[in-house]
């Protein structure tokens, strides 16, 4: 960890708790700074705020008052989930009070470069890819972020020799400053969270935010298939690395129906990759691109792209029964993950879907249910997706309760060769604490058959 001392004495705020602001608030005190943790949740069976009382950090639990910035704090460190209209959070920036998230902190204290992954969709399955790719090839990989452990822990204990692998969300990003990967990922750029960030312009602006601290001795590694990130590839100081699924391209990484290339050169046949979709091969060539960047051995790579079929909750393989095979892709959160999901497939699908309703629209799915079979409709927005199902002239449209019972009665009507799909279109959160609860109890439901 680099030592600094810029926190020496500093009054800092960390608004939040979980497993971020635990570990941003233990980092800052290390360091020297005045921490105050403030943190919504009662303290009754508060475990992180015990610890931290514990060792002299001062915690202010059950809400977050709006006078608490009158203490004279100087820099606000806020739990990524935390939105920019929370009055304590708009108050600090009135104040003009620096607000980050705690992977700001990890970017100033790594004395390991950092390999950071953002988009709308992929981006754990692109930091999964690369994090065995570096692994096998011997480049001694951390993991850190949103599929690991938290950025700043991870980048505390980080020696110079090894790569941070970090999966980075918009909510994360919306608080750096100086952040600056070695090498940044942006798989892609689709309408999400605009609950949280407000406009579809302010959340691309975030994600953005992956590569605009970058300079020429970086790279940056994007979707070039989309003019939506192409304008933002404009702006970055860093070495550009494009990705297309478009056919051989003469620079970047590109694929066509037989071949994946490197700076318009074969690199590998497409054969060997076992994990399936359009969007996969995307979070393949990302992959594949940072992993060539920083000299990770072609056979490590090769290795990877043969054996690694699913991330867990991601297009995840979870058994064949009776010729009929079971798919949890319980993180399509959104009617874009379904596409990808159903763009997959050319067997018949009974589709499992359904979730929290935010009132979006199921229409764009329309195209990519032809090989949809039959839907059983579940959660919330059940009434509506069965509508949905009905209206793209299928015919065979259930409304369940419970997974048990969608599993069930997928499984009475499917037949030899068909696949069931869980791809909720949908949050999971009507239901269920996480779409991995979720993934979980369909796992549970099909292992049960």
């Amino acid at each position: 960890m680099k030592e600094l001392t810029e926190f020496a004495g500093k009054n800092v705020l960390v608004l939040g708790l979980a497993k971020s602001g635990y570990a941003a608030a233990n980092l800052l005190s290390s360091m020297g700074a005045n921490v105050v943790v403030n943190d919504a949740s009662p303290e009754e069976g508060n475990e992180e705020a015990a610890l931290l009382k514990e060792r002299g950090i001062p915690v202010i639990c059950g809400g977050h008052p709006n006078d608490i910035l009158d203490r004279g704090f100087e820099l606000v460190v806020k739990n990524p989930g935390i939105p920019y209209h929370n009055e304590v959070v708009k108050n600090a920036i009135l104040k003009k009070i620096p607000v980050w998230t705690e992977v700001e902190l990890a970017s100033r204290i790594s004395e390991a470069p950092i390999i950071a992954i953002t988009g709308s969709n992929g981006k754990t399955t692109t930091t999964t890819l690369l994090f065995h790719m570096l692994n096998i090839g011997g480049k001694k990989p951390l993991i850190a972020g949103n599929i690991g452990t938290v950025a700043c822990t991870v980048a505390e204990k980080a020696e110079p020799d090894q790569l941070i692998v970090m999966e980075v969300s918009s909510f994360q990003l919306a608080g750096t400053e100086q952040f600056r990967p070695k090498i940044a990922i942006w798989t892609n750029l689709y309408d999400a969270h605009l609950d949280y960030h407000g406009t579809s312009e302010s959340y691309a602006l975030s994600k953005a935010n992956v590569t605009m601290n970058q300079t020429a001795e970086d790279f940056f590694i994007y979707n070039a298939d989309q003019p939506e990130i192409e304008q933002y590839a404009e702006q970055t100081a860093a070495q550009k690395i494009p990705f297309s699924l478009k056919g051989r391209t003469a620079y970047g990484i590109s694929a066509d129906d037989h071949m994946i290339y490197w700076q318009g050169e074969p690199f590998v046949s497409r054969s060997i990759i076992k994990l399936v979709g359009a969007h996969n091969l995307e979070n393949v060539l990302a992959a594949t691109a940072a992993a060539i960047l920083v000299d990770c051995d072609k056979t490590a790579i090769e290795n990877v792209l043969g054996s690694f079929t699913s991330v867990r909750h991601r297009m995840q393989f979870v058994k064949e029964l009776k010729r009929r095979s079971f798919y949890n892709d319980s993180k399509a959160t959104n009617t874009l993950a379904t596409k990808s999901a159903l763009s997959s497939f050319q067997t018949p699908v009974l589709l499992i879907a359904g979730g929290l309703d935010r009132g979006h629209s199921f229409e764009e799915l329309a195209p990519y249910m032809e090989h949809v079979k039959a839907v059983i409709a579940i959660g919330e927005t059940a009434e509506r997706f069965a509508e949905f199902a009905h209206s793209c002239g299928i015919d065979d449209v259930t409304q369940v309760q419970t997974m048990g019972d969608a599993v069930a009665v997928a499984y009475e009507k499917s037949e030899e060769g068909d696949t069931i799909l869980l791809s909720p279109a949908c949050a999971s959160w009507d239901q269920y604490k996480s779409f991995e609860q979720r993934g979980d109890a369909f796992i549970d439901e099909v292992m049960k058959l």
